[in-house]
């Protein structure tokens, strides 16, 4: 069992509705010395890779980026969700379906951020169905950048999001997948 399977079984709880939550240390409160062991994994994971720059969306994926950027010693870039003065009116732009909000969005990166040649890391903190990545991807294709791989804390292996990234030759690493859960069970790949 790995750190952030021991973590899930210590610190989550599973909701109606096949919702993990881990707000107590990952995406509301967060627990930093978490995140650094996470941040040194992905460096390991993904240690061969050439990689310019890491990517998220806001807000969940920010403060996992920022510490893994520290171990790439690279900038981070995140998607924003909504349009603001304070964006640049040229921007990248894909749509994303949100699982845990059950709703369709759009995502965005000025284009001053994002360059053709350069190699990214997109991290995130779940995986479930898989169109965060795709979008992500979508963008980095745009810029005629390459997607260097995907760094995601959990999976929900029992959705088909893992899968299908793997069947489209994307380098997608998980920490934890879930294979089952409920309010009294939760098992890993």
């Amino acid at each position: 069992m790995n750190f952030v399977e021991e973590k899930i079984l210590k610190e989550a709880r599973v909701e109606d509705g096949a919702v993990l939550k881990v707000d107590s240390f990952l995406n509301h409160q967060i627990d930093v010395d978490f995140l650094n062991q996470i941040g040194k994994r992905f460096k390991e994971l993904f240690e061969g890779e050439k990689i310019d720059k890491i990517v998220t969306i806001e807000a969940s994926g920010i403060a996992i980026a920022c510490i893994c950027a520290q171990y790439f010693n690279v900038p981070v870039v995140f998607a924003k969700k909504t349009e603001s003065k304070n964006l640049d009116k040229e921007t990248y732009k894909s749509q994303v379906y949100s699982y845990t909000k059950a709703k369709h969005y759009n995502i965005m990166i000025s284009k001053r951020y994002l360059s053709e040649g350069e190699s990214i890391l997109f991290v995130d903190d779940f995986l479930a169905n898989g169109m965060a990545a795709v979008a992500i991807k979508d963008i980095i294709d745009q810029a005629g950048a390459k997607l260097a791989g995907v760094g995601i804390v959990i999976e929900k292996g029992f959705q088909e999001g893992g899968d299908e990234l793997r069947a489209k030759g994307i380098n997608l690493k998980s920490l934890a997948i879930i294979d089952k859960m409920d309010k009294d069970c939760i098992s890993f790949r």
